[in-house]
């Protein structure tokens, strides 16, 4: 099983979903540069795929252009580094 990363809501103490799905990524460091300050957890491996969205699937990040691997460009956002 590949490596899995969900952001962590503070006030609801649970990993943050999108119609009932864990929004995931594979890059921990990807996810904590598009949403800094925001705790980033591990999904435990005993969650199914099926109970995961990949964020690069999820509605708002419809524009961002994502490799084949994907992967974020970063060079898409004015503050890239």
């Amino acid at each position: 099983m590949t490596d899995r990363f969900a952001l962590y809501g503070t006030n609801s103490r649970q990993m943050l979903t999108y119609n009932g799905l864990i929004i995931t990524h594979h890059n921990r460091a990807q996810l904590e540069w598009m949403h800094p300050g925001t705790r980033v957890v591990d999904v435990p491996g005993d969650i199914p795929e099926s109970q995961c969205l990949p964020i690069r699937f999820h509605p708002d990040y419809a524009a961002v252009q994502w490799d084949a691997n994907g992967d974020l460009d970063r060079h898409q956002f004015r503050d890239a580094s």
